[in-house]
């Protein structure tokens, strides 16, 4: 199954390239064309916008042959880009937004597609790690793609970026195609939205690490107007030291994305106090500890990512990974937008200061807490044996393709064998 992985990954790197090329240069040309720092926001706004409907767009991943789905996906965003050719001057402009909100549509079915085909394709020992991997590609191509997409609009303007963008599509569609899945995956004869959203309510142990991986991810949405403040107001020093900020982060992320993937599911947790110790780094008063700070949050925070995706793959039942997939992710990333603009109000209230140590003590006992309830209720031991693990299928069984494994949730003590049903407090 290294075919599989390699394939995925490359996957991961063509996507996220043409992608966050594209990303970045729709804004630019946006203001090049209007001149308007409003308009320019409007085409990040279309593009996250489709995440708030993940679950629905998940029931279509379950609905559907996953492979086949994604294939399409990428083809029909490559054909859809070709409109971008005709945008010349601001009366097009709409054309680019329209493109913009299919960009997102799509982006969240490749998410909760690629999340359903993984287990298909994989062993389930390698889900984590694999994760871990895609997660430092993407975050890689981060720190590459912007500058490269930058840099072509600059030189040859914004159809050379759509061409590259077009030509990333057909590989990842190509990459798709190559996929060999180990078992066949049938599409759901009925998939309800509200089933997915309740699966992931239930599930004790998923929910749980869902929601660490969610107030990790909203918390460095809340801290985002402290950090500009501590900046450029308690350092004095230039609003572009951020990007040194930015990429000592996103050089933390490659490194927590592979370091994340070869743990247990259960360390979720241990990403979300790394992050709070990164985020506690970035108040102090140095310049190097600051950008040290950086690094070990970017360390941190896809670690909490990771654990969860990887989790909701190896513990929903192969027909409900769509829409369990899609409603993981909404509910980790949909939060941001709102969290941003409630942390810059909060710190007006309250001041940056006591915003910073909410921001801190959120990521680190919020979770830790989580955790020593799991850990009392399950009459857990420090180091849990795997020998009761199962993944939730049929009563009493795996789900088909599935052995037992360490990385899953271990059975109430006293119990011979996880059931089917989801873990409800």
């Amino acid at each position: 199954m290294k075919l599989n992985s390699s394939l995925l990954l490359g996957v991961s790197l063509s996507s996220g390239f043409g992608s966050n090329a594209m990303q970045l240069v729709a804004p630019v040309w946006t203001l090049t064309l209007t001149g308007s720092p409003s308009l320019a926001t409007v085409c990040g706004f279309l593009v996250y916008l489709p995440s708030l409907a993940g679950p629905a767009l998940g029931s279509i991943v379950d609905r559907t042959h996953r492979q086949r789905l994604l294939i399409t996906a990428n083809l029909t965003l490559a054909v859809i880009y070709v409109s971008l050719f005709a945008v010349r001057a601001q009366e097009q402009l709409w054309i680019l937004f329209a493109v913009m909100l299919c960009k997102g549509v799509v982006h969240v079915l490749n998410d909760c597609g690629e999340s359903a085909l993984l287990p298909a394709a994989l062993p389930v020992e390698e889900i984590p790690k694999l994760n871990g991997l895609r997660m430092s590609a993407r975050e890689g191509v981060k720190l590459v793609a912007p500058l490269a997409g930058a840099g072509l609009f600059t030189i040859a303007g914004g159809p050379a970026v759509v061409a590259v963008s077009i030509a990333a599509l057909g590989v990842s569609a190509v990459l798709y195609a190559l996929v060999r899945p180990r078992r066949k995956s049938e599409p759901a004869a009925r998939a309800r939205v509200r089933d997915g959203v309740r699966y992931l309510l239930r599930h004790r142990d998923l929910r749980r690490l869902v929601l660490i991986s969610a107030l990790a991810a909203s918390t460095s949405g809340f801290a985002t107007v402290t950090i500009y403040s501590m900046i450029t107001v308690d350092r004095g020093l230039d609003p572009a030291f951020l990007g040194v900020l930015g990429s000592a982060q996103g050089a933390g992320s490659i490194i927590g994305g592979i370091v994340a993937g070869r743990m247990s599911v259960h360390f979720g947790l241990l990403g979300s106090v790394i992050f709070g110790l990164g985020m506690a780094m970035w108040f102090l008063p140095s310049v190097p500890l600051m950008v040290a700070g950086s690094l070990i949050a970017g360390i941190g925070l896809p670690w909490t990512v990771v654990a969860a995706m990887s989790a909701v793959q190896l513990w929903t039942p192969d027909d409900m990974l769509g829409r369990v997939s899609a409603s993981a992710s909404t509910a980790i990333f949909a939060p941001i937008a709102f969290a941003i603009p409630a942390g810059a109000a909060f710190a007006e209230f309250a001041g940056h200061h006591t915003t910073r140590v909410l921001c801190i003590a959120a990521v680190v006992i919020a979770p830790s807490l989580a955790e020593v309830k799991r850990r009392l209720s399950q009459g857990e031991a420090p180091h849990p044996s795997p020998s009761a693990d199962l993944v939730p299928g049929e009563p009493g069984e795996p789900c088909a393709g599935y052995p037992q494994n360490a990385l899953m949730p271990s059975g109430p003590a006293g119990a011979e064998k996880r059931t089917a049903s989801p873990t409800v407090p």
